[in-house]
């Protein structure tokens, strides 16, 4: 599953990348068209809907009490990592793009104002005073002459710039640490017995973390509803960009999904479970996450405009999504 959701991530940023050349997005939009193509809503609505299936009467995943276990597993699962990948692929790639139109903005606020003053045409030229590089011809030996103690200096400047540029502060965001703390409970086999089970001595503590999880879902789901209602404001969002993140993710994202699922349980790299199939190729058809709409309000950049894609993305996932679950369900039956 954690590979089957980064390849979402990946296909969807590299279709998003290819939409962006044929319809010639504005470079502020860029990253938000990337970030909603690219990360899908994996963690309330896989929530909802599986439990849902699993109660049908006439569900294909069969019995209902044991599909709910494992579907709620699953989906629990989906989110988990969804949230990882969220704040370590999209977040980043975000905040490239954030950071480009800021220095375009502010680049292209500077020349309207035409503030120019003679310091910016002197330091261009050398003086008496300050010497230009070509006095020190020693300078271009400095590379080849390069010890290794400046080499491993050079490794580790490069490696803070890169946490920097990362911002891990972000990165492990609360979901994030959320995910890492329950994998270790779920891993590590002592910390399990002590939590989970009727017998283990803090239960309470998973009872309570349980009942505060239920009610978080619907929580979610009014915040969602919160955000898509920003989506009524006018923006500069074009047609064609929203009709570009709906069909990556309801067309392209979802069909690539299918031949990527089956041709793994054709060579024997996921198992025969039709309820855990579903799932994966669920996680394919979703709409964009509702974190983009988080990281866009971090930047303090084009939140209308996420909110407009949000807006009518899930507008159509309420009839796209009802016809992949009952296409996929016919599948993996």
């Amino acid at each position: 599953m954690p590979v089957n959701i980064l390849l979402t991530f990946i296909i969807g940023s590299a279709l998003a990348w290819i939409l962006i050349k044929i319809t010639r997005t504005p470079p502020h939009l860029q990253g938000v068209f990337i970030g909603c193509c690219s990360a899908g809503n994996l963690g309330n609505l896989p929530l909802i809907i599986v439990p849902a299936l699993c109660e049908e009467s006439d569900s294909p995943f069969g019995e209902s009490s044991v599909c709910s276990t494992y579907g709620e597993a699953y989906a629990t699962l989906s989110m988990a990592v969804g949230a990882v990948y969220i704040w370590t692929y999209v977040y980043p790639i975000m905040s490239i793009y954030a950071n480009r139109s800021t220095i375009n903005d502010s680049t292209i606020i500077t020349i309207s104002s035409g503030e120019t003053s003679d310091s910016y045409t002197e330091a261009l030229v050398p003086s008496q005073d300050h010497p230009s590089c070509d006095d020190y011809p020693i300078q271009a030996q400095l590379p080849h002459t390069r010890s290794s103690d400046s080499f491993q200096n050079e490794m580790i400047h490069c490696f803070k710039i890169l946490a920097a540029k990362l911002n891990l502060k972000k990165v492990f965001a609360p979901s994030t640490i959320a995910a890492i703390v329950g994998f270790i409970i779920g891993i590590a086999s002592p910390i399990r017995k002590i939590l989970i089970g009727d017998s283990a001595p803090l239960r309470v503590i998973d009872t309570s973390v349980s009942l505060l999880g239920e009610a978080a879902i619907p929580c979610m789901t009014l915040i969602l509803g919160a955000n898509l209602l920003g989506g009524l404001k006018r923006s500069r969002v074009g047609v064609l960009l929203v009709i570009g993140v709906i069909a990556v993710r309801f067309i392209f994202l979802p069909l690539l999904g299918i031949v990527i699922v089956k041709v793994a349980h054709h060579f024997g790299l996921i198992g025969s479970s039709s309820l855990y199939q579903f799932v994966l190729l669920l996680q394919y058809a979703l709409p964009p996450a509702m974190n983009i709409g988080t990281i866009t309000q971090l930047f303090e950049t084009n939140m209308s405009e996420c909110s407009v894609i949000m807006l009518w993305t899930y507008v159509v996932a309420a009839f796209s999504l009802t016809l992949w679950i009952t296409f996929y369900m016919w599948l993996v039956a």
